[in-house]
């Protein structure tokens, strides 16, 4: 009798246990970063989406950023990108508020284990639009950086392919034409780039500061100029974006890719 009436407040005490954690209400968790790339992609996401002011990530129904994403921005902006399991996953990008004109953007990609990918979102809210590509690294042995150039201006109608120039490649003592250098006798670091093309990383010189010069392919004055907001690091790899809209306001994005 008194092992039985030990037992039975036991059970008593387990039972209300088990009820009370089955009915703990479970938070939702956003996805955290998992080193391991023996079974995983990784990805960032660019934002080039023209009025788009607070987007969040999910892979799979699994939220996956944590802080809204504007216009110009990247996640993870720390360049250590997030993981996703390979194989096909569903992907969505939208805005969260209630009251927000933008269209979600959901897609579905297929990842392969190891690689590397940035999403380039871009178009506008109310007809958002991604490119996925893979980001093909190579880890310098030298001090130089790597740079690549991603066209994703937005215009109504047709637009020119551009050429890019860098101020520090001009051969010689550089001659300027109403506050612009002449590029006469100088290689575009990147040629003929067209509307939603990523170009493939070169050879960049590290440690220096720069200044990149848009042109529309064939022309002589600028579409835009942009200092590198900071000097390369040595063995990164960077992309700079040609992104907002033609006929407002538009800019270069730099951001480090690996």
């Amino acid at each position: 009798m008194k092992i039985l009436k030990i037992i039975i407040p036991f059970l008593t005490l387990t039972a209300v246990c088990s009820l009370y954690m089955s009915c703990t209400k479970e938070n939702p968790l956003t996805a955290t970063i998992d080193p391991n790339l023996s079974y995983a992609a990784t990805a960032q996401v660019f934002n080039a989406t023209v009025r788009a002011s607070r987007n969040y990530i999910y892979v799979d129904g699994k939220p996956i950023s944590g802080v809204a994403l504007a216009f110009g921005a990247v996640f993870p902006a720390t360049a250590y990108a997030f993981k996703i399991n390979a194989g096909s996953r569903n992907l969505l990008i939208k805005d969260t508020l209630p009251t927000t004109t933008q269209v979600p953007l959901s897609f579905s990609h297929t990842l392969d284990v190891g690689k590397f990918y940035t999403i380039f979102m871009y178009d506008t809210v109310t007809n958002p639009k991604q490119i996925t590509v893979i980001n093909k690294i190579v880890i310098p042995t030298d001090t130089t950086a790597r740079l690549r150039f991603a066209n994703f201006i937005y215009n109504t109608t047709f637009l020119p392919n551009v050429d890019v120039y860098s101020f520090r490649k001009i051969p010689g003592t550089p001659v300027f034409v109403g506050g612009s250098p002449v590029f006469t006798t100088s290689t575009p670091v990147f040629s003929n780039i067209a509307t939603t093309q990523v170009t493939d990383f070169i050879p960049y010189p590290s440690g220096l500061s720069d200044t990149l010069y848009v042109y529309a392919t064939g022309t002589t004055s600028p579409l835009i100029t942009k200092q590198l907001v900071t000097s390369l690091t040595p063995t990164r790899s960077y992309t700079s974006v040609y992104n907002g809209s033609f006929k407002a306001t538009k800019g270069v994005t730099t951001f480090a890719t690996y």
